[in-house]
């Protein structure tokens, strides 16, 4: 009996089985994307949520207002946790940790 994969349309299960599946490095890098694409996406929308310009939230965070831009932006790579904790406890948030096993990724789609 012949082991074949079950078809599927799903064009985000076949590009993660494509370029990441049984590949640690690669899907460490796309977890990272994803929780940087999360964060800058959280930071914008509490901070438009609260009325705040950048200007406003930085001097609130006591930061400048390049690292709020940097922040928000899903493609910045440097994050420093300090600045992230002052940026969030600003919004009113308080940021949380959680670490939970890899599933498969058709698994996580559902």
């Amino acid at each position: 009996m012949s082991s074949k994969r079950k078809p599927t349309t799903d064009a985000i299960a076949i590009l993660e089985r494509r370029y990441h599946s049984g590949r640690p490095d690669r899907l460490a890098d796309l977890e990272k994307a994803r929780l940087r694409a999360k964060l800058a996406q959280e930071i914008y929308a509490r901070r438009k949520a609260m009325g705040l310009t950048q200007g406003e939230l930085a001097k609130r965070a006591k930061t400048s207002v390049s690292a709020i831009g940097r922040l928000e932006d899903a493609d910045y790579d440097g994050h420093s946790l300090n600045a992230v904790v002052r940026v969030m406890a600003a919004l009113n948030r308080r940021l949380e940790f959680k670490v939970v096993p890899i599933t498969k990724p058709a698994a996580r789609l559902a």
